[in-house]
């Protein structure tokens, strides 16, 4: 199993989340790869976010959707491994490269669920804190007709999904979904692995404090035959999200030391308190600069 890889470019995560990026995909050209994970549960990889099935014996649970365009064939990718329809589709938060496909699977009969925050966000529309870039009010198809405050179990067919909310932590409306049958667990964003810096989402309440107590309740809740899948990235362990926790904390504790010191935003930017990690990764100057305004802008707004 996958342990913890490399960060990629935050910026080009934040475009793909909020919009822009998503109207540069060639969705023809987009392969969704399926991952079994045991006891009838998978995972799909293709443009967006990470998708999570488990298949009951009279309907599927589905995590996160992807982008509108794919419907098609994440549906076909399901139907390869369970001709039973899909019952609920959980979003683990609002961003687009995960709800893109509310619309279309609401209208297939599935009841999409997720955290009330999401629903807001989804009606309302909302602003990239970095880039300024502006997303509208998602169709009314798209908004979830199923929401919770805090916890929700979900059963289909035999299965069950049990939900939580953390506040402020990748946004303020994030869910992440356990299946105890198959022990896996899907973090959404909150845990984004694979050649990329996470996004904490600080304008849509998303903070560094919070995604780190996330990650230490997903290792409470984990063993080390637990399958992780991360709203980003290669399927991981225990062992992976550990070593994700540890660059978070990392950060945090070098961002909150320039601020200590009275460092403007962007003095702690040319502090460049990432050189090190940067040079792991090959991450450029203005990927890092924009890891530090994003943790920088969520200890200090």
């Amino acid at each position: 199993m996958s342990k913890l890889t490399p960060f990629a470019p935050l910026l080009g995560l934040l475009l793909l989340a909020s919009g822009p990026a998503a109207a540069q995909t060639d969705y023809s050209k987009v392969e969704i790869r399926t991952t079994d994970l045991g006891h009838r549960t998978y995972m799909l990889a293709g443009a967006g976010g990470n998708v999570t099935i488990a298949a009951g014996d009279n309907g599927i649970i589905m995590v996160d959707g992807q982008f509108a365009p794919l419907h098609d064939k994440i549906q076909a990718v399901v139907a390869a491994v369970s001709k039973e329809p899909i019952r609920y589709l959980v979003n683990t938060h609002y961003h687009g490269d995960h709800t893109g496909g509310n619309e279309g699977f609401a209208k297939d009969g599935a009841v999409v669920t997720a955290h009330e925050n999401v629903a807001k966000r989804l009606s309302a529309g909302t602003t990239n804190g970095l880039t300024g870039a502006k997303t509208p009010p998602a169709p009314a198809g798209a908004i979830p007709s199923k929401t919770y405050a805090t916890e929700m179990t979900l059963q289909s067919g035999g299965r069950e999904a049990v939900l939580k909310n953390f506040a402020n932590a990748h946004t303020d409306g994030d869910t992440y979904v356990y299946f105890p049958d198959a022990n896996v667990l899907a973090t959404g964003d909150i845990v984004t692995l694979g050649n990329r810096y996470p996004n904490i989402d600080f304008a849509n309440g998303g903070n560094i404090k919070g995604m780190i107590a996330a990650t230490d309740a997903f290792l409470a809740l984990a063993n080390n035959d637990t399958k992780v899948v991360p709203g980003h990235g290669p399927l991981t362990d225990r062992a992976g999200m550990a070593s994700y926790r540890d660059m978070l904390v990392t950060a945090q504790e070098r961002v909150a030391t320039l601020i200590a010191e009275g460092k403007s935003l962007d003095a702690a930017v040319a502090a460049k308190p990432f050189a090190d990690i940067s040079h792991k990764i090959g991450a450029n100057e203005e990927q890092n600069a924009d890891f530090v305004r994003v943790i920088y802008r969520s200890l200090k707004p």
